[in-house]
């Protein structure tokens, strides 16, 4: 996820945490011009873009729209698919093709111009920059810039197609791993009714907020068939311990915005589906709450009619100015009429120090604001938020009963001493939420360094979250703690960390600090998964020992083999532990994994955030000597891998019902994908560092070979499980055909002399 926005250092003489460091990074992308020439990357595995964009787009696409986009028959796609040695795709489900923009978008990047982009999509312009700019950040996921690329247009099979057949039958010569699950089958798993979880009431901490595993991100509302919480979901939230879940808003496209109407175009469907999902959700016993991070930016064109609403301006956006009266009213009105027609909103949770630049002090750049600049960023904040309060209070004027939505304020990105000054002018009503584990300090392989966020590694709280809960308490103001329970961004392409034992612990912490309630996730880690368990055990019982509630989930869940899962967790927790956690959290190829080509020579590429890790091993590794990163994380992948080979030894000969054997297979190929991955991240730094160097040949062989082994085993695993390589917010981060290129792109290179 992309809020990191708060400028601090680390420890000493070390260089930006994680948050400031990519404070910096995103600041780097508004001050440069928009890169519009550079040139694409070439792929030497294929013999030209049209294939490349063939094998990319397989079985994601249909055929006859890769047809349309490279001008040739549906006939002559499939022709050239299989002889490159894939296999005859299944038709593209419907649910697929409505989930899967944003991997198809990622693989496409590099391989077609934008008109061709938006063609295959089946896009116009217009929903094409919302995606890009509203869909969790996605454009700076892709690097802030289009790549250069030529028009793709059909190219006859010629001897290099069949070259490619050849590799493909040599490294899978009994033919490629049969699917035993299509992508997005778990949306159906979670959905089917069948398919329910015993209940764990938690008491104590409410707010209890998580996210959905697989709902669409940018415009959730607007097609009620994406629904992100089916019934069943719900249901299996609840019984995990959750109380409330989040959506994400754009406040103009939910209400009228005053200044263009067409900016809010079937903002009354949205409205309606959200009252239609906080009816079908409170029979569940769980609250929606909205994400407000409003007023977004407009371009400079919109200020030239409203010149008096202009407020700072930065990366060519201009925030509309939260100190004029009318800004204030649109917001005002517009919480006020969603609590209005939504009688049964949970309530809302604001950002206001990050993400998309929206009040003038958002991104640190308020002095441009001849209102806000003389005001400075904490009045201006606190005011915003009670501009949110009364929105709320605004809206419940005219309503008889029920309940009154709550409004947590999160400290997310505020700078350092600003809570001191923003929380106690806030509203007395209101939640202050902090991200428990920021400022946690650790020293891994002998290196110093603090806690961001996103962290099961590092266990909570730390001091910048007590402070501000000491300080919220002194106000007389509730307290929440923003944790990952299931994932992190230290692993997000599995549906949850196994790493049992710092999960369980961090919650003993929070009940012993006595916060109110919790955010169990961002868009990472909404699966029902057994870390939300022992999270609502250790809420519910407060004397109950970590080790106790690993041990009653691992039982409910695993039956006879639970004793063996927990002893498992243990040893995983204590891998994860050695995490190398810092600046290069979002860089580093943790979810790409095996997916993540392998180069002989540099691309020229910087790393984007959770998008693209290309081969850029400094801003991977940020403040940690090579040879410590690579052996942290050989050590979280060794203790995967050790802890799975015991656990499959432990239980190899029990005989468990079909539920619970189901329920263990899925524990260990999760395990085997954390293990996978790190060791491909692994093997990747340990090549790039050896490029150019003679005496390295032999390593940077043995390396590729490794790489061509882990791609074959996570495609198996990824056909076999298909939450592996998911996350809500990025799609797949790979698939079948991604993997498949990698053993080719590594079979390419151990043929040209490594």
């Amino acid at each position: 996820m992309s809020h990191l926005i708060a400028r601090r250092k680390f420890l000493g003489n070390l260089s930006l945490a994680t948050a400031g460091f990519l404070l910096n990074w995103r600041r780097s992308f508004a001050a440069m011009p928009p890169l519009t020439e550079k040139a694409a990357l070439v792929l030497p595995h294929f013999p030209d873009t049209y294939h490349a964009f063939v094998w990319r787009n397989w079985s994601l696409v249909p055929h006859d729209t890769l047809a349309r986009v490279a001008g040739t028959s549906a006939q002559n796609i499939l022709s050239t698919g299989l002889a490159m040695g894939l296999e005859k795709p299944a038709p593209v489900a419907k649910l697929a093709w409505e989930r899967s923009y944003i991997t198809i978008i990622r693989r496409n990047w590099h391989l077609l111009p934008r008109t061709q982009l938006t063609d295959l999509l089946g896009w116009d312009e217009k929903r094409f920059e919302f995606t890009l700019h509203e869909d969790d950040f996605l454009y700076e996921k892709l690097g802030s810039f289009k790549p250069s690329c030529a028009p793709v247009q059909y190219q006859p099979p010629s001897a290099a197609t069949a070259a490619i057949g050849e590799v493909m039958k040599r490294e899978f010569p009994e033919g490629l791993p049969k699917s035993r699950e299509p992508l997005f089958h778990f949306i159906r798993e979670l959905s089917d009714p069948k398919n329910s979880l015993p209940g764990i009431p938690s008491a104590g901490f409410s707010p209890r907020l998580g996210y959905s595993y697989f709902a669409l991100y940018g415009d959730p509302l607007l097609d009620a068939a994406s629904d992100p919480y089916p019934d069943a979901y719900l249901a299996r939230l609840a019984a995990s311990g959750m109380d409330s879940v989040w959506i994400h808003i754009v406040l103009h496209k939910l209400v009228p915005f005053p200044w263009d109407a067409s900016q809010s175009e079937g903002h009354e469907t949205r409205l309606k589906n959200l009252r239609k999902l906080v009816d079908r959700a409170a029979k569940h016993n769980v609250k929606i709450f909205l994400y407000l991070n409003e007023p977004r930016t407009w371009p400079a064109s919109f200020f030239e009619k409203y010149p008096r609403l202009k407020g700072a301006e930065a990366g060519g956006v201009i925030s509309l100015c939260t100190s004029h009266p009318h800004v204030q009213a649109y917001l005002r009105n517009g919480i006020a009429a969603i609590t209005r027609g939504v009688p049964d909103l949970g309530g809302f949770f604001s950002i206001t120090a990050s993400e998309n630049r929206t009040n003038c002090w958002s991104h640190g750049q308020g002095a441009g604001c001849p209102r806000c600049g003389p005001r400075g960023g904490p009045a201006v904040i606190a005011e915003l938020n009670h501009n949110y309060a009364e929105g709320i209070r605004k809206g419940m004027e005219k309503r008889e009963d029920g309940p009154v939505p709550e409004l947590i304020v999160w400290d997310w990105g505020w700078p350092a001493g600003w809570g001191k000054q923003i929380i106690p002018a806030l509203p007395k009503e209101v939640l202050l939420m902090s991200v428990s584990e920021w400022d946690v300090t650790i020293e891994r392989g002998g290196v110093k360094s603090s806690i961001g966020e996103y962290s099961i590694s590092a266990i909570g709280p730390g001091p910048r979250a007590r402070a501000h809960w000491d300080a919220a308490r002194f106000a007389g103001i509730r307290t929440m703690a923003k944790i990952q329970a299931g994932n992190t961004w230290e692993m997000a392409a599995v549906p949850y960390i196994p790493a049992l034992r710092n999960v369980a612990e961090h919650a003993a912490a929070l009940r012993a600090e006595k916060v109110d309630g919790l955010m169990l996730g961002w868009t990472l880690g909404g699966y029902p998964s057994p870390n939300l368990a022992v999270v609502a055990l250790m809420m519910k019982e407060k004397d109950l020992r970590p080790e106790e509630a690993m041990a009653r989930v691992a039982a409910a869940r695993y039956g006879a083999a639970g004793e063996a899962v927990t002893q498992a967790w243990e040893v995983f927790s204590k891998a994860f532990s050695e995490f190398p956690f810092g600046g290069g959290l979002y860089f580093s190829p943790m979810q790409t994994g095996p997916a993540n080509l392998m180069w002989n020579v540099g691309t020229g590429y910087q790393a984007t955030m959770v998008g693209f890790p290309y081969d850029d091993l400094a801003r991977w590794r940020g403040h940690y000597p090579q040879e410590v990163y690579v052996g942290q994380l050989r050590k979280v992948a060794d203790g995967f891998a050790e802890g799975l080979e015991t656990l499959k030894k432990e239980t190899g000969g029990l005989r468990l019902p079909a539920g619970e054997a189901e329920k263990l297979v899925f524990e260990q190929e999760v395990a085997e994908a954390v293990a996978v991955h790190f060791r491909s991240a692994a093997n990747q730094c340990e090549y790039i560092a050896l490029r150019g160097d003679a005496a390295g040949k032999a390593r940077r062989a043995a390396l590729l070979e490794d790489e061509l082994r882990l791609a074959r085993r996570m495609l198996v695993l990824q056909r076999g499980n298909s939450t592996l390589g998911f996350e809500a917010s990025n799609h797949y981060f790979y698939t079948g055909e991604d993997l498949l290129e990698k053993v080719l792109n590594c079979r390419f290179l151990l043929d040209a002399g490594g």
